[in-house]
């Protein structure tokens, strides 16, 4: 069986393990670590269980890309900061203690000699769309974010990062994406377009929910299908003279928002995504590790402290 190269989403893993575990763990300083602990047990976790042929961070060089914004104004726009008279600042929401251990999270990866790619006015999302779609062998991405089930496929895995401990995450091939959304992979972008994705800001077409949303591409097969019946009044269920209305009168959100939600899988990503034996900067990283006291959990496969 030919080994996987893991695809982490990043910022979904060092948010999640920030969110599960206590500030109360903390570095000699007395600063919280536990994003840096939980991230980097979750990391061991995933190549032990694994073992990888190859491993990318990915990384959010743009979380909210201006272009996806100019497409559709309310993409991810519940993730925003609000400053004290109620106006939002364009930076991402973030608690003061988090902010710090992105950084070091960053430089330990940096120090190890893990591949951390990302894109200029990309976000993780394409970053993962192109090197899953680039790659010859098997991938498992690593991410709670539906949005990357579009990306299933015969060769590429999904981990989905759902509430509770790893051992209750499902990895979903395209047979378990049609069990789990009642669409095919390459029609879950229409579906989450019809449905909407408050997750990200998609609002999807009102009065339309998950069900009708599988049964309206299940039945046409696509968003342009499905726009083409009812132009031509072709109304049989399930589409009903009220759905039929709703999508005339929401077609040009509902162009827009398949234009945000569908990954870039073209970006030109030069990275070795091989898994070091030794780390790139040991003293960098032993220092690191050190003063954020988490000199154990910084192991990846052979490559340890």
């Amino acid at each position: 069986m030919v080994a996987p190269v893991l695809l982490l989403d990043t910022a979904m893993l060092y948010y999640r393990a920030f969110y599960s575990l206590p500030d109360t763990m903390t570095a000699p300083d007395g600063a919280p670590h536990n994003a840096i602990r939980g991230f980097f047990g979750t990391v061991n976790r995933l190549v032990e269980q694994y073992q990888p042929s190859g491993l990318a961070a990915c990384w959010d060089v743009s979380w909210r890309p201006k272009w996806r914004v100019d497409i559709l104004a309310s993409y991810k726009t519940h993730r925003l900061a609000v400053d004290e008279a109620g106006q939002t600042s364009g930076a991402a929401e973030m608690p003061d203690t988090l902010g710090p251990q992105i950084s070091a999270i960053a430089a330990i990866l940096d120090a190890m000699g893990v591949a951390r790619p990302g894109a200029k006015d990309h976000e993780a999302d394409d970053v993962i769309a192109s090197l899953a779609t680039s790659s010859k062998g098997p991938v498992i991405i690593v991410s709670g974010d539906r949005d990357l089930v579009q990306l299933v496929d015969d060769n590429v895995s999904l981990l989905m990062t759902v509430n509770g401990g790893m051992e209750l995450w499902p990895l979903l091939t395209p047979a378990g994406v049609v069990e789990r959304f009642g669409v095919h992979p390459t029609q879950y972008v229409d579906y989450a377009t019809l449905r909407g994705d408050p997750s990200d800001g998609l609002p999807g077409v009102p009065g339309i929910g998950a069900k009708t949303a599988a049964a309206l591409i299940g039945k046409y097969g696509s968003i342009d299908e499905l726009v083409l019946a009812v132009e031509r009044a072709e109304i049989t269920k399930p589409l009903t003279p009220r759905f039929a209305k709703l999508i005339a009168e929401n077609l040009e959100q509902i162009h827009a928002t398949r234009q945000v939600a569908t990954a870039v899988r073209n970006l030109e990503l030069p990275v070795d995504l091989g898994l070091p034996s030794t780390p790139r900067d040991s003293a960098r990283l032993q220092d690191l590790a050190s003063s954020w006291g988490v000199e154990r959990y910084l192991r990846v496969g052979s490559l340890q402290l």
